[in-house]
This record gives structure tokens, sequence and C-alpha cells, in this order.
């Protein structure tokens, strides 16, 4: 579709929750990246969150984006019934292309595979990010059933990473023809500017102190208790900076107030912009018990940072060759917080791998690699060679 087309191209993206967690950045950023683009004037998108009060990277959609939030679409999830799913699939009508995210979606595309025929519905792309506390340590056989149905009409199922890749091609019985890996990717350029010690709200950075960080939904599945307890040991110069929201917040401020180190954590709630503070960082790390391919550690990478991480989806693979040995085996705290330790007090060591990450993150994952491979995925499923 060229951009002087009279008729837009519509996507409605259907998530589990449009918080500003790394698989909605990753959405938005695309959106705002395509905004640029010549076809860029031709596409609209319509968002749908299954948690409707769940709206947070709304903000972060640039004013170019013609962005728009259906009101009154059917809810993405509840009983499931005939009836509820026929709503969701009427709903569905009028557009040109689906984009459904992760389990709180799954009943549109059971929606989408039984009535599509009938009611000539578009295709549909379903996007897999990775899984909740619920299925962390485990996938559900009922679900994996579900999702196996649910998209048996799909055009496409996205996934970031190789563990998600295995599972939709080997669990969910996907056709090796529909499953796509595409990494995720930021702008990798804003992530080399140097921050101002007072951008983040009610905290500044004092002279002396040294920050370890990460940038994180405040869920049980990131375990963030478990970054608290790595930092209790170290010198006294070293505070814990947690960006994000959620639920988890009073259980990671209790942890700090039982190990009596509150007055070194911090958590100064959700950043719109992360590439504009997480610079004040010295080291990055992750304490999640699942993840895939979080946008969060590339992020860490682009900003020169060495990162400590359990080696949980592909983490290990993600990070530089030099950073490696400080991605510890998932499960095991005292090798997390060891390798947190041994970068802490080596500056020398996490400037070298710093480094390393930066040029790693340029060459891999930058934003412009990864937004032109959705728009090959998206325009193949609509049967077209682009959105031009």
């Amino acid at each position: 579709m060229s951009g002087t087309s009279k008729r837009p191209l519509k996507l409605l993206h259907l998530h589990s929750t449009f918080d500003a967690g790394g698989k909605e950045r990753r959405v938005v950023a695309l959106m705002n990246h395509w905004a640029k683009a010549p076809f860029g004037k031709s596409l609209e998108h319509h968002i749908v969150s299954a948690v409707p009060s769940a709206m947070g990277a709304q903000s972060l959609i640039d004013k170019r984006v013609k962005a728009f939030f259906p009101f009154g679409f059917p809810p993405l999830a509840g009983k499931l019934r005939v009836g509820r799913l026929q709503r969701l699939a009427r709903a569905m009508q009028g557009f040109d292309l689906i984009l459904t995210y992760n389990w709180g979606a799954m009943d549109a595309a059971m929606a989408h595979a039984i009535f599509a025929p009938s009611m000539d519905l578009p295709p549909l792309v379903h996007h897999e990010d990775g899984f909740n506390a619920d299925e962390a340590t485990g996938l559900k056989r009922h679900r994996n059933w579900y999702r196996m149905v649910a998209l048996s009409r799909a055009s496409g199922v996205m996934v970031p990473s190789r563990q998600l890749e295995h599972i939709a091609l080997n669990v969910w019985r996907q056709p090796r023809g529909r499953v796509q890996r595409i990494t995720n990717g930021i702008d990798t350029a804003l992530y080399t500017r140097k921050p101002k010690p007072d951008v983040l709200p009610r905290l500044v950075k004092r002279p002396g102190e040294k920050w370890l960080g990460t940038l994180a939904g405040l869920r049980t599945v990131k375990n963030l208790p478990r970054m608290v307890r790595a930092v209790q040991d170290l010198p006294p110069e070293w505070h814990l900076v947690i960006l994000g929201e959620g639920p988890e917040r009073e259980a990671i401020l209790a942890e700090a107030i039982r190990l009596e180190i509150a007055h070194r954590v911090h958590l100064p709630g959700h950043v719109a912009d992360p590439s504009a503070a997480i610079g004040l960082f010295d080291l990055f790390a992750l304490s999640s018990d699942s993840e895939q391919a979080p946008l969060s550690v590339i992020e860490a990478m682009a900003s020169g940072l060495a990162v400590a991480s359990p080696a949980v989806g592909d983490v290990a693979d993600m990070v530089a060759d030099e950073n490696r040995a400080f991605i510890s085996v998932p499960g095991d705290e005292q090798a997390f917080v060891s390798a947190i330790a041994s970068l802490a007090a080596d500056g020398a060591l996490r400037q070298r791998i710093g480094k390393a990450n930066r040029a790693r993150a340029a060459a891999e994952f930058d934003e412009a690699v990864m937004a032109k491979r959705y728009v090959e995925a998206y325009a193949k499923a609509l049967g077209r060679s682009s959105f031009d």
C-alpha cells in the first residue's frame, strides 16, 4: 500500500496488557519507527488491552502515529463460550490484519480459528514473548493444547528467542513455515547519550555512589527480592535502583527493610524513556525466573554496561563473549550474587565488558533491522511484498 492510498491499512493489536513492559515497548518502537517511513501515513494502529486499566505504554506512542483505542471492544478474557468467541470474531471484522500478543489474547486467536472462514476475517499473526509466574517453571498441558488449536489458522507465530521458537515448533506443533524468530531491537544510538544525574523522579545520583540497576515490571516472575539480597553485601557506596512499576513493589521494599538496607534500595517508578536513565547505572542485573530475549538486556548492552543474570531465555547468547562468565545457572542464587560481587569489585572489568556489549548491541540488535523484518512478516501475511 502506497503512502498516497486513500484507504489506510488497519492493524488491530490485541494485547494481554499494554503496560510499559518489554513486549509493549517493542510494539510502540515499531509503530514509532514506521511513522517516519514513507508508508507511515497509511497505517492505523487500533490497540486493545485484555486488562483495560493496563495502558501505560500509551504514553510512549509518538504523536505522528495514528493510534486508536476502540471503545466497547469485547473482553479478551472470560469464560470460554461460543457466543463470547463469536462476539470477538465479529469485532475483528473491518480490519486488515489482526495481531495478538501472549496468552491473554489467545481467546481472540481461538475466535479467529473458529470463525475466520464463515466471517471472512483478515489474517492473524500471533506474538509470543514469554510466560508469567504461573508457567515460568513449566508449561500447562491444557494451555499447550489450546494454543495448538487456536493458532491453527494463524498466518504467522512470531517469537523473539530460540527457546520460544523450539516451544512453538515442538510443543505447540506449529509448522516450520508459520514460526518466525525476530530478535528484539532498539535504537542503539539513543543509548550512547550521557544521562543527567537528576533525570529520575525523586532520586539523584550523588558523587561517589555506584548503582546496580535493572529495568523491569515489578512482577513475581522477575524475582526482584533476589536482587535486593544480592546488594546487601556489596560495599556501602553501592545502591540498587529498580526502574518499573507493578504489584510486587511492597514485597521488594519489605525485603529491603528486613535486610536493613532500605536506604540503599530505590524504586523511582516507571521511566518513559529508558535511554535517558539507564546510563546512570554502573552495572546492570536481571534476576528473573523466566525470560526470553529481554529488551532491558539489549538496552543495558547499548548503554555500555556489563550484565549479571541467570541464564534464562537467550540471555547467554545475547551478551558479548566477554560477559558470558557472569551469566549464572538459573536458580543458583549464590552464583548470581557472586557474579554481581565480582563485577562490582572491578571497574576496569566492567568497562571492558561494557564496551564489548555496546559493539554487539549495535551490530545485532538495532531497531532498524527488527522493524524491517516485521514489515516483511506482516506484508507476507497480507499477501504482499511490503507495506509500500
